[in-house]
């Protein structure tokens, strides 16, 4: 979750902190004490070569035989491995188990990866991103039910033999690990492979550092920065919550062991080729530029981006991020990021975000390099992709008619019609979906959650239809063609 209203408040500290290295590095430690894991990675009795096999701080390579041999480093947890393409993804109800756990007892460990092959091609498949599901009560975890469920729906309806998988883009819960239960029971109605990335709201707040926040979730879903593949994409999982040290204090940044160990991982990748980057807090977004503020909020993106987008520029890269509650894309040069709206929608007090978008997630359809994608709302269809409202919907244009398209990115085209004849293009403004002010603006809305409250956002358009108006057509064009229309009597 992302409070705007109270987080600089609560975590009472300024911009300086970015400049004290002693604060957000991990320090390594100067043990000499090392665990020797040796180990084979394998499929149907046959070594795979050259699979990357980590312990989190040293990538190294199985040879023709499939064999690979690493000196852990004295704070590593877990050995696991890249999974490569042409392999099913190893997992326990959906749960992706690609590692192992180090037994530091012993000097010397044998770990053994056992892979099965793919049935089918895997160089085209879909994945989805299930941004903030973000339960604290039981009830919520009904909800979340729902979501599970139209996941299965969209599984089911898609060709037969389509490979998928998905990514649950942190905030998993919302404090509260006895639910992380019902988060993995959601998502397996599908009965596709799921990674998880660690969110602020599923670390332990009572750890002393950083270092040891993640012990939870580490317990249930293993690592959390990680690689994998699928066809000829590269999929990379990150942690860039960085724990104070302090109940519900953090900000985005990236430690020196990823950044070091992602170094290693990429190198392995051919230039030019896809790579698809999970995190929790988004690397870079517009909430600074809409709300007009100096500078940007400590945990509402990630410090030291420009160091990653440095390491990802030989490739083509897609960034994925939930925590804001809104849908929003970014791009620039060899990099698009995708903040995704969330499966809770605003912490489940309604049937859309804080930008009007409707609860729902990221569909993504891969053919070779290739992403397209969508945005599904819950229980809704893909061809729901905009909401038009009428005059006096927002009372700072009372004239305009308004259409939000949540999954807009600047490679879209939105036109309107007025009783027939086309009138061109509808004109973009940063203002409040009106649904959203309906709902949540206010002291004391929304009733479940009073912080609850609309947000900016970019992807609005405006028209002021003439006098006489009858019948006004929005339609909405994405960046790959497909076309997307509402109609509104007048």
């Amino acid at each position: 979750m992302f409070n705007r209203r109270n987080f600089l408040k609560n975590i009472g500290i300024g911009g300086a902190v970015l400049s004290t290295p002693s604060v957000m590095a991990n320090e390594l430690s100067t043990s000499t004490e090392f665990v020797t894991i040796k180990g084979t990675v394998s499929a149907n009795g046959k070594g795979i070569s050259q699979v990357s096999v980590t312990d989190g701080y040293t990538v190294v390579r199985t040879d023709n035989s499939g064999k690979y041999q690493i000196k852990a480093h004295s704070q590593a947890e877990f050995v696991y491995i890249s999974v490569p393409s042409g392999y099913e993804f190893p997992n326990e109800k959906g749960v992706a188990r690609f590692y192992q756990k180090i037994d530091t007892s012993k000097s010397n460990v044998q770990a053994n990866f056992t892979l099965k092959p793919l049935s089918v091609d895997d160089t085209k498949h879909q994945f989805v991103v299930w941004a903030d599901p973000q339960i604290i009560s039981k009830k919520d975890a009904e909800e979340l039910q729902k979501s599970g469920e139209d996941l299965a729906e969209l599984v089911k309806a898609a060709p037969k033999d389509t490979l998928f998988h998905g990514i649950g883009c942190g905030d998993l819960v919302w404090d509260h690990f006895e639910l992380l239960d019902d988060y993995i029971s959601a998502f397996g109605k599908a009965q596709i492979p799921f990674f998880s990335v660690i969110g602020n709201h599923d670390m332990d707040l009572d750890a002393r550092t950083d270092d040891f926040s993640s012990k939870t979730f580490k317990n249930t879903f293993g690592p959390t920065y990680y690689s994998f593949n699928r066809g000829k994409v590269h999929y990379v999982v990150l942690d860039d919550v960085f724990f104070m040290g302090t109940a519900k204090k953090y900000v985005g940044y990236l430690t020196e062991n990823q950044m070091h160990w992602l170094e290693q991982d990429l190198a392995s990748v051919p230039k030019g080729s896809t790579v698809v980057v999970s995190l929790h807090i988004p690397t870079n977004t517009g909430h600074a530029r809409r709300n007009k503020l100096k500078e940007e909020e400590l945990g509402g993106t990630v410090a030291n981006r420009r160091q990653l987008y440095k390491m990802l520029e030989p490739f083509q890269a897609h960034i994925m991020s939930g925590h804001t509650h809104v849908n929003e894309k970014w791009e620039e040069g060899n990099i698009i990021e995708h903040v995704h709206g969330t499966v809770c929608g605003a912490w489940w007090t309604g049937p859309i975000c804080t930008d009007g978008s409707p609860s729902g997630y990221g569909v993504y359809q891969v053919d070779g390099g290739n992403i397209s994608w969508y945005y599904k709302g819950t229980g809704k269809p893909a061809t729901y992709q905009l909401k038009v409202y009428p005059k006096g919907a927002n009372k700072d244009f009372p004239e305009s008619i308004i259409a939000n398209v949540w999954n807009w990115d600047k490679k879209w085209k939105v036109e309107w019609w007025e009783d027939g004849i086309a009138k061109g293009a509808m004109e973009q403004k940063v203002s409040l979906d009106p649904l959203a002010v309906e709902l949540f603006a206010g002291p004391d809305l929304p009733k479940k959650h009073k912080f609850v409250d609309p947000t900016l956002t970019d992807h609005l358009f405006f028209v002021q239809p003439s006098a006489q108006a009858k019948i006004i057509v929005v339609k909405a064009t994405d960046r790959f063609g497909n076309e997307y229309t509402e109609q509104i009597n007048l």
